[in-house]
């Protein structure tokens, strides 16, 4: 059975963030003191006595609003109070009651769903403050208290929550889950991929750079298997970062690009190929990932019979550094060739995790080798042992030799182009280890 859902709502600044990090036991959602710093819904796993549960994180809530953005958050809250089957509202202990408060709870209980009022930020331990009481009056029953920096009253709050939880365990989730970040520029498209992948509104999308803050995590499952999308927030020239909250943002993406298996390159087909477009690439690369070029907005793009072969030219001049790395053209939109971007996800995946066996991989060199003789220098000829391949994600291959020295970077790339070719291990990047007989 599918793993019970938790929503953790508020108004904005009251701590949800912090007290879902605490929850979760990693900081996934960026914490600061801006109000309107959370705007998606994210999601984590909570772990307490021995059953699981699904913790979603949500923005402030502001519920007479008319901001596009907070109106936007509200959405998701509301999405989220719709999924969940606990709710538990945060509020603020140093702040005391505010009529938002009020608000919030009204529109909780027409929902029908059970609540644990949390009172955040009682960061003394004994009795409770005085005006811990006037939380009462949201009629929700008895508040706990709580502070979310410290953990106490953490052990209370899920004691509270589980209580209203089915008490079977939720079984573990058979098969393999591929990892994707879907990583890019401001407005490249990413979140309204993962809206038209998951065909709901899973992401705020906006025309405004900076939206997306989080790296959210939506888990797929469809004819194609079973994925976790992590939509990132878009990365800029550093230049251009002036907001301290964006700074965290791209931090989260990339640490998303560190937790994932496959990334989506997305590329605005509108604004075309820019040197932040590779600059983004390069760090998919760094960071040893299987990549996939998504050349977004394709439908708002006037074509003839060589746009698309022009635009895969300079790509080829442009992403030549990972020229292994197959190319989709794709609208978010309309969802044309999303399909095929499932496939090229699919096998981008099965190659980065691909092993050759030592025997294989040794004929091959042989032959290779036969094929075009190693280099010399001053009458020394490169001697190639054997080769064998130690790790996986991405394929790695170590070679010992008589002398590293003779190992011209051109005859590692004529290996490589070999083994690509015969494994047809595109999609992954390779990496190559040169070691003398007898090294260590």
């Amino acid at each position: 059975m599918a793993k019970p859902v938790i929503a953790i709502v508020g108004r904005p600044n009251v701590g949800k963030s912090t007290l879902f990090n605490k929850l979760i036991g990693q900081r996934l959602s960026i914490v600061d003191d801006t109000p309107g710093v959370t705007r998606d819904r994210i999601y984590g796993e909570v772990e307490w006595q021995n059953r699981k549960a699904v913790v979603i994180d949500t923005g402030g809530i502001e519920p007479k609003s008319d901001d596009v953005i907070l109106s936007q958050m509200r959405r998701q809250a509301r999405l989220a109070i719709d999924t969940a089957e606990v709710i538990i509202l945060v509020t603020d202990l140093k702040a005391g009651l505010v009529a938002t408060d009020l608000d919030v709870a009204n529109m909780l209980q027409k929902s029908g769903k059970p609540i644990v009022l949390c009172v955040n930020k009682c960061d003394n331990v004994g009795e409770p403050d005085p005006d811990f009481y006037e939380f009462y009056n949201l009629g929700l029953g008895d508040p706990i208290q709580v502070s979310a920096v410290h953990g106490h009253g953490t052990g209370d709050l899920l004691d509270e929550v589980f209580s209203h939880l089915n008490a079977e365990e939720a079984d573990d989730e058979e098969g393999t889950v591929i990892n994707v970040a879907v990583i890019g520029k401001p407005n490249a498209g990413k979140s309204s991929l993962i809206n038209y992948i998951t065909s709901e509104d899973r992401c705020i999308v906006s025309d405004i750079a900076g939206t997306t803050r989080d790296s959210i995590d939506t888990a797929v499952e469809n004819k194609y298997g079973k994925y976790m999308f992590i939509d990132t927030a878009g990365i800029r020239r550093k230049s251009r970062i002036v907001d301290e909250i964006e700074k965290y943002s791209i931090i989260r993406a990339k640490m998303a690009i560190e937790r994932s298996d496959v990334c989506v390159i997305m590329i605005d087909a509108e604004i075309g190929i820019t040197e932040q477009d590779t600059k983004v690439a390069g760090l998919a690369l760094d960071a040893g990932k299987a990549c996939i070029i998504a050349v977004n907005k394709w439908d708002a793009i006037e074509k003839d019979t060589k746009t698309m072969g022009n635009f895969k030219k300079r790509i080829e001049t442009d992403f030549a550094f990972m020229s292994w790395a197959p190319t989709v053209f794709i609208s978010a939109k309309t969802g044309q060739r999303v399909d095929n971007l499932f496939t090229l996800i699919n096998t981008a995946a099965a190659n980065y995790a691909t092993r050759i066996k030592t025997g294989t991989l040794n004929e091959l060199l042989a032959q290779i080798t036969t094929r075009v003789q190693p280099p010399t220098d001053k009458g020394k000829r490169l001697k190639i042992y054997y080769m064998t391949q130690p790790s996986t994600k991405p394929p790695t291959f170590v070679s010992f030799c008589n002398n590293k020295d003779l190992f011209h970077f051109s005859y590692q790339r004529y290996i490589e182009n070999r083994i690509r070719e015969t494994f047809a291990l595109s999609g992954t990047p390779i990496n190559f280890i040169i070691r003398e007989r007898g090294e260590k």
